[in-house]
């Protein structure tokens, strides 16, 4: 039911507050095992005044129809293991506009990963190594996390961007020759996006996310469905406007009047949070047996709320106001053959993020491809 896909990070310390609730979730899990695992016969055959194991069952009994499945569209998973070789790749792009007509867009070289993972139903750990910076001494952290269940998903991502970036295309205003620009690194800006994104399957009974993206399920027979969720994600960017405009001046040979043409100028820190409000759909096509092709498309409602670097203030009602709603967007898409003991397939997940000002604004993406090829085995009994 989950997505198949943890990165791990090293930390120095983790904090009590952190180990509580890792206590508490496992004696919550622990305490409700029992619980569910409880049959109906073996419920009835209690006393017949034991009023507490009566409801209990029938909680379950209710937690069962929601979470059940039509079978003539989505075949459960018979196995218990797995082992996973798969390649992420990510992919980030920064689109910074000014009024005066400038334009520049920033993009990191390009981040392979590859490694193993290994998992037991829905509990899935792996390791992967960086390809492309396994010399590299500058730092870039991704975590990348999601779950993928019948009814519900989540997307967690925190993303330390560093700083190796290329100009990938820019623009300026007065017709300027910019081709000498083009492909040139840049390592004068950096960046930190995190959050998350919480979203509802309506039809869950037919489609099936986890067919598509974490092979813990077989979708049988084409099917779609709605979705609504909500997000959240915090963004900082710094850019050294000083350092952009001396690039600039060297790689052109000429003087450049700074006012109206470098579109790092007008802002050369971005500080905001992104509350938002999502709705979409999704559909899995199945064009062969055991082969699916999944695409899902959502749209969000976003409310943009910016704070300084001196200090940080928390959003109120008063500060309200239309101007700071815009439009953001995530798509999934995945590509898989399954028939149960071998998988193998593709998977993307992009995000973009959209902020406006009176002077400027940006354009953020982000997102990663997989590839992978897997093997299940331990069939349950």
């Amino acid at each position: 039911m989950f997505q198949r896909k943890v990165l791990i990070l090293q930390h120095d310390k983790i904090s009590t507050n952190l180990q509580r609730i890792k206590k508490y979730i496992l004696l919550l899990i622990a305490s409700l095992l029992p619980l569910l695992s409880l049959s109906a016969s073996t419920a009835d055959s209690l006393k017949e005044g034991s009023k507490g194991i009566k409801a209990l069952t029938g909680i379950k009994r209710v937690l069962q129809k929601f979470t059940e499945t039509d079978t003539n569209y989505i075949e459960p998973q018979k196995y218990n293991f797995t082992v996973m070789l798969q390649e992420t790749n990510t992919l980030e792009i920064y689109t910074l506009k000014n009024l005066a007509g400038s334009e520049v867009t920033f993009s990191p070289r390009s981040s392979a990963k590859f490694g193993p993972y290994v998992g037991y139903r829905w509990v899935f750990l792996g390791y992967t190594f960086n390809l492309n910076r396994l010399s590299s001494s500058k730092k870039k952290t991704e975590v990348d996390f999601s779950i993928y269940a019948p009814q519900l998903g989540v997307d967690l991502f925190y993303r330390d961007l560093g700083n190796e970036y290329r100009i990938r295309r820019i623009k300026l205003a007065g017709g300027i020759d910019t081709s000498p620009l083009k492909n040139v690194t840049f390592d004068g800006m950096s960046g930190k996006i995190s959050g998350f994104n919480i979203y509802y399957i309506f039809n869950h009974h037919k489609f099936s996310y986890p067919a598509a993206f974490s092979q813990s399920t077989i979708q049988r027979r084409s099917a779609g469905s709605v979705m609504a969720g909500i997000g959240y994600m915090r963004h900082s960017l710094d850019i050294d406007a000083e350092s952009f405009h001396d690039l600039l001046e060297s790689r052109l040979h000429r003087q450049l009047d700074i006012s109206g043409i470098d579109t790092t100028k007008s802002y050369n820190r971005v500080r905001y949070k992104d509350f938002s409000l999502s709705g979409g759909y999704g559909y899995n096509w199945v064009f062969a047996r055991n082969c699916l092709l999944a695409v899902s498309l959502s749209v969000a409602v976003a409310y943009k709320h910016s704070w300084s670097e001196v200090e940080e203030r928390s959003f109120a009602f008063k500060d309200f106001s239309f101007k700071n709603l815009n439009l953001d967007g995530i798509g999934r898409f995945g590509l898989v053959y399954n028939n149960m003991r071998w998988y193998a397939g593709a998977s993307a997940v992009f995000h973009t993020y959209y902020y406006k000002k009176q002077q400027f604004s940006t354009n953020t993406t982000f997102g990663n491809v997989n590839i992978y090829i897997g093997f299940n085995f331990g069939r349950r009994k």
